[in-house]
């Protein structure tokens, strides 16, 4: 259809102020935290409530216009990337805490809250929300939904879908319906865990209902140092194997270090090759034992240094040098794709040093920042555009992604599949279950508008990558024409 037929018919719906399509605007919206991916869309949307939302969705339904929802632009798997000539529905004004139920420790919030406000708003009745991604200052909930984030305190407290009782969500055809309810036993078909985790190809979600944890009575938190990544390794496998389970344990190689310590100072030491941040919580009782377990399974392990926060001062800039580590990297390298797959904790070591070998071969450094709890990675390949090494970097990263397949683990643990590991799925899976999710994605979106080219491989997403563009070995050697 003609875009001015669509652009009047969305600001009829919606409002002038919401309906964005300068093209200073819109390249705004033209990628999300996986930059390598860029694509202007037609139309960006801002609607301020769900009945906005539906009535966007709706005509979009009606003419068959792919849609793309959008929360804070966090997404580090290009799960929010645009359709060039669909609409982004950004969720930026839906960030109001509706309600605070303290006595049911549950809260109501529209997407566009940020995660770390939802544990702020409650943080007076001694509440807080447990999942917290290393972006929770900046990601929205409805972004966390979308991905089903994790985040460091997962080993012991799970993802977003186990702190969710309820969602709102506009259906692909402009229609709104509540998946879960306020009691978390309900019978029947498991709708919200599909939608949870579904990188938005099912529906734009328009509320939530979380579910509030009280604060830990008693936590301590250090930081251990080892000569190699094998010691630190089997320090995480000790502690799990000794029946400890921490509330985190991160681990960060001697690259990570240099770019955090440069970004934040956190304190951490330049003279390691690898740093384990721990951290218990519960009891008080409870803690102070296990903490002394911990701490003998690291001098155990060859640790060369142990520091205790002794203050919650201390503590917080710990977690600080850790939570700052993707953004730090950028004092180091210009560019860089990060990933986060997933392999057993028994194989940490192995898969490290594969990763390793893999870089040395492809002539690129790869920074190491990860939940070694539940042996979820997050490598980090360099690369500069400008010296051409862009093409290099995405292939490393595609490798290492399915390396952790291949060492009997996972393409994603928190970051999602979107547009950068979609062509990898079959690894992980085989036709028939591909063709299973396809089966649901259908179900609820039979014209596959709804975020199209995202999480599952289809023909043009393998065959013709998004981003910038990369001249045919033909057409550089001047014997085609790009028309």
């Amino acid at each position: 259809m003609e875009h001015a037929v669509l652009r009047a018919e969305l600001v009829r719906a919606l409002g002038p102020e919401g309906v964005l399509d300068d093209p200073v605007s819109l390249r705004s919206y033209e990628c999300d935290g996986l930059t390598g991916f860029r694509v202007v869309p037609a139309l960006v949307l801002l609607p301020t409530d769900t009945a906005q939302v539906a009535a966007a969705v709706t005509i979009c339904a009606r003419h068959t216009v792919p849609f793309v929802a959008r929360g804070a632009g966090t997404c580090l798997s290009g799960g929010s990337l645009p359709v060039a000539d669909g609409v982004v529905i950004s969720l930026q004004k839906l960030r109001s805490v509706l309600e605070i139920d303290v006595e049911n420790r549950r809260a109501v919030v529209q997407p566009g809250v940020t995660n770390l406000d939802v544990s702020k708003a409650v943080a007076g009745h001694g509440l807080y929300f447990a999942p917290d991604p290393s972006s929770q200052q900046v990601c929205t909930i409805g972004g966390n939904v979308a991905e089903n984030s994790g985040g460091a305190h997962c080993l012991k407290y799970g993802f977003t879908v186990h702190h969710i009782h309820e969602i709102e969500v506009v259906l692909p055809d402009g229609s709104v319906t509540t998946l879960g309810a306020p009691s978390p036993h309900q019978p029947g078909y498991d709708l919200l865990g599909a939608f949870v985790g579904s990188e938005g190809t099912l529906g734009i979600v328009t509320r939530i209902v979380v579910k509030l944890l009280p604060r830990p009575t008693a936590v301590r938190t250090l930081v251990a140092d080892f000569p190699s990544v094998e010691q630190a390794g089997d320090t995480v496998t000790g502690l799990i194997a000794a029946g400890i389970v921490p509330a985190a344990v991160e681990m960060m190689d001697a690259l990570a270090l240099e770019a955090v310590e440069a970004a934040v100072q956190a304190g951490y030491s330049l003279d390691t090759a690898a740093a384990l941040l721990v951290e218990l919580d519960g009891p008080p009782a409870e803690v102070e034992a296990q903490f002394a377990e911990i701490e003998q399974l690291c001098t155990d392990n060859g640790t060369t240094k142990l520091v205790i926060a002794p203050t919650p001062e201390s503590r917080a800039a710990m977690w600080k040098g850790r939570k700052a580590a993707f953004a730090a990297v950028g004092r180091i390298s210009p560019n860089y794709f990060v990933q986060d797959g997933v392999v057993p904790r028994t194989r940490l070591a192995e898969a490290l040093g594969r990763i390793s070998a893999m870089a040395d071969e492809a002539g690129l450094r790869v920074a190491n920042v990860f939940h070694a709890g539940d042996g979820n990675l997050h490598p980090l390949v360099l690369y500069s555009e400008a010296a051409g090494e862009h093409d290099r970097a995405e292939h490393l990263s595609t490798a290492i992604a399915e390396l952790c397949v291949d060492l009997g683990g996972s393409l994603s643990g928190e970051h999602g599949i979107g547009t950068d590991k979609a062509c990898s799925m079959p690894r992980q899976y085989n036709e028939v279950d591909l063709a299973t999710m396809t089966l649901l994605r259908k179900a609820f979106d039979p014209d596959g508008i709804c975020n199209p080219g995202k999480l599952l491989p289809t023909p043009r997403l393998c065959g013709d990558r998004p981003g910038p563009h990369r001249a045919h070995p033909l057409e550089a050697a001047g014997l085609i024409e790009r028309i």
